[in-house]
């Protein structure tokens, strides 16, 4: 249940039933009410929640703010309701506060709801489908894709609790210009190992690791065997390569370089996928589908898509080439959909590929993780699909800015324990899995972030994951030590929660009452990031209230059961927060 939700409307209600009272008795004129906003206020000595009735409703009603704060106030019928008082302050603000009993409902709310607690039901159950990191089949992921593994996962487990029918997917990135270059990059090393030169060092090498540091040296180019500019120089692809030479022998020698290449990349792409698949895993992230570009190619989709738009009246022809009208439908430019060779240029399959998401297999929204380099594509593509017919605005791109990692203050380049060029991998091994899904979602994806890899391992509370992890281990370790003595945790409806009355405890539970409303703002603006903020102001707030209030030691063993509870209900929200991050809540540390 959104606790926060609920009164703010059953204050808007209140009133509204408050002024109708008011204008059946003549009071006030019966004219309609002006909109009028229920917020909470910064400062707490001005109450729960707020209204500006009285201002917005000045003009329409003839008579000053007060007065009309003052009257509403006077025929409010606070009687079962979530408020025991309202004040009117400044020049008619109407000051709402709320009583001991929606404190003792949200702790028992919690107690009930257990690991559901914070869901909500505004997604309706309608169809989403969350599409993050989609690397390069071609290569190992970059720090920008643990970022974007991060958000997206976090994202699809906020949707999810908010009542949304999620789906996470990969899209694997398997043809075009990407996987021409990986070909080419495969059989030429493949050919270097077959040389004579390259046998020379390939029968005396004890590994492929020596094989490559004596052969190509550091940056995989050397004057024995030079590379051109558009191939890949990664040790993954001389791996590959080498690989294959071992199971295989020189029999791709003597084949046309089609073939040779056609085999290679049918040798080393299915292993690549799969090192993605392993490597996502250790980063605790798993799709519901790994979708294959080149199925589109493959079922003519592309084709397909070619001629739809053509048959949209949105395209033309230019020196060879097919244009699309994309500046018509809001875009900055038109672009090229087909070169004047007949080649599809890469837009096409993300066409597609969305049109795929949105109509063929029907999903209410798609949302996109990707990169701020996208920040042009991203209107064409809409274009594109306006074209087509569908409603571009159920295709939601968030755009995610660069990170850099820093080590003693400086940018890092690459892995000090490995050595190795900073992957999601050598990330993994630098900083455990927690700190990393953490610390990714600590700003908003539109920002950029410094990743501070000594402040991610610092077992103190400057480490914001370590400080949230470190309040739920305390309290589970508070629970099992009065469990020993023989003071278990109460059922809800045994204690008496009417004891928890200090601005401490209140305090805590105003901000357990928040998480519904959290999950509910971060589904709504996509921005998982609220979650990380919001556990990190949680636990700060329950270590405020332990330093205030003894549990263990409290005054009356009633006392002390309701404030056990209250512990428990935290420990309970912080393990379900760190739950849609994915990152562990432990019960010792």
């Amino acid at each position: 249940m959104n606790h926060i939700s609920a009164s703010s409307a059953e204050a808007k209600n209140l009133i509204m039933e408050a002024m109708g009272r008011l204008v059946a008795e003549g009071v006030f004129p019966p004219e309609p009410l002006p909109a009028f906003n229920i917020e909470i206020p910064a400062d707490r000595a001005h109450g729960d929640f707020a209204a500006n009735v009285a201002m917005v409703s000045a003009k329409t009603l003839h008579m000053a703010p007060r007065k009309i704060a003052e009257a509403i106030a006077e025929a409010l019928q606070l009687e079962g309701s979530s408020f025991d008082k309202v004040e009117i302050a400044g020049p008619g603000f109407m000051n709402f506060y709320l009583s001991q009993n929606w404190y003792s409902r949200v702790i028992r709310n919690i107690s009930e709801e257990g690991a559901s607690y914070g869901n909500s039901d505004i997604g309706k159950g309608q169809r989403v489908l969350v599409e993050f990191v989609s690397a390069n089949p071609t290569g190992p992921m970059h720090v920008g894709n643990a970022r974007g593994g991060a958000i997206g996962d976090s994202l699809a487990s906020v949707l999810q609790a908010a009542g949304y029918e999620t789906e996470r997917e990969f899209y694997i990135n398997d043809a075009g210009n990407q996987i021409e270059k990986f070909g080419k990059s495969l059989s030429l090393r493949y050919m270097q190992v077959c040389s004579e030169k390259g046998q020379a060092v390939y029968k005396t090498a004890e590994s492929t690791e020596a094989f490559c540091k004596t052969v190509y040296g550091a940056d995989g180019n050397t004057a024995d065997f030079p590379m051109p500019e558009d191939v890949y120089l990664g040790q993954d692809i001389i791996a590959h390569a080498k690989n294959y030479f071992d199971a295989n022998g020189n029999s791709l020698e003597n084949l046309t370089e089609e073939d040779r290449r056609k085999a290679l990349v049918g040798y080393a792409l299915p292993k690549n996928i799969q090192g993605l698949k392993d490597d996502l895993a250790q980063y605790r992230i798993h799709y519901n589908t790994w979708f294959a570009e080149s199925t589109l190619h493959q079922n003519g989709s592309v084709s397909q898509i070619i001629q739809q738009l053509k048959d949209s009246g949105y395209t033309y022809e230019k020196e060879g080439a097919l244009w699309f009208k994309a500046e018509a439908l809001g875009a900055d430019k038109d672009f090229v959909i087909v070169r004047s060779n007949g080649i599809p240029t890469y837009v096409v399959p993300d066409i597609a590929y969305h049109y795929n998401k949105l109509v063929t297999r029907n999903f209410d929204r798609a949302i996109d993780i990707l990169g701020a380099d996208h920040h042009g594509y991203v209107p064409r593509l809409k274009a594109a699909l306006t074209a087509l017919g569908v409603d571009a605005s159920r295709l939601t791109v968030v755009l995610m800015q660069m990170v850099a990692v820093m080590r003693d203050g400086q940018p890092v380049k690459q892995s000090k324990r490995s050595g190795k060029a900073l992957t999601l991998v050598t990330l993994l091994e630098d900083i455990p899995a927690d700190a990393a899904r953490f610390f990714f979602n600590l700003r908003e994806a539109n920002s950029h972030f410094e990743f501070d890899l000594d402040l991610a391992v610092e077992k103190s509370s400057s480490n914001p994951v370590y400080y949230v992890q470190y309040a739920h281990a305390r309290i589970c370790s508070l629970i099992r030590n009065l469990a020993d003595a023989g003071a278990a945790v109460p059922a809800a409806g045994d204690a008496q929660l009417e004891l928890l009355s200090t601005p401490a405890e209140r305090e805590l539970i105003r901000q357990l009452a928040l998480m519904p409303a959290e999950i509910e703002a971060a589904a709504k603006q996509l921005d998982p990031s609220r979650l990380t903020k919001y556990s990190v102001d949680l636990a700060a707030q329950f270590h405020k209230f332990y330093d205030a209030c003894k549990v263990r030691d409290a005054e009356t063993a009633a006392l002390r059961d309701a404030r056990l509870l209250l512990c428990a209900a935290t420990c309970q929200v912080l393990g379900n927060t760190l739950g849609l991050l994915k990152v562990t809540a432990p019960e010792k540390m």
